[in-house]
């Protein structure tokens, strides 16, 4: 999965096709649950791209966005904001492909 290098980058892959940013930290446990399970949703969506975005060197980012939980995922479409899975809790795959599948179908 890429990783963001700058702010002007997420305003810049925003502006495309589907985006989706997963919001993460090194020290998240929870993140690090879903992460081995990353790259298979990325096989399983070609059609979105995916973006790693660590919430520690992207504060402002996620205030802007509303990201206050981690793991989290944003969904964007050509600049739109078209789907968002924001908590502070733990995430299921299940739940993960559910999001997805919202975001391939819109």
């Amino acid at each position: 999965m890429k990783k963001l290098e700058s702010e002007q980058e997420f305003q810049t892959l925003i502006a495309k096709d589907k985006q989706v940013f997963l919001f993460s930290a090194q020290w998240c446990p929870d993140c690090r649950v879903i992460e081995p399970i990353m790259p298979e949703f990325e096989g399983q969506y070609p059609e979105i791209n995916f973006t790693y975005v660590d919430r520690d060197d992207f504060i402002d980012i996620c205030i802007a966005h509303d990201i206050f939980g981690i793991p989290s995922f944003l969904a964007f479409n050509n600049g739109e904001e078209i789907a968002r899975f924001v908590s502070k809790d733990r995430k299921t795959k299940a739940e993960i492909e559910a999001f997805l599948d919202k975001v391939n179908n819109q």
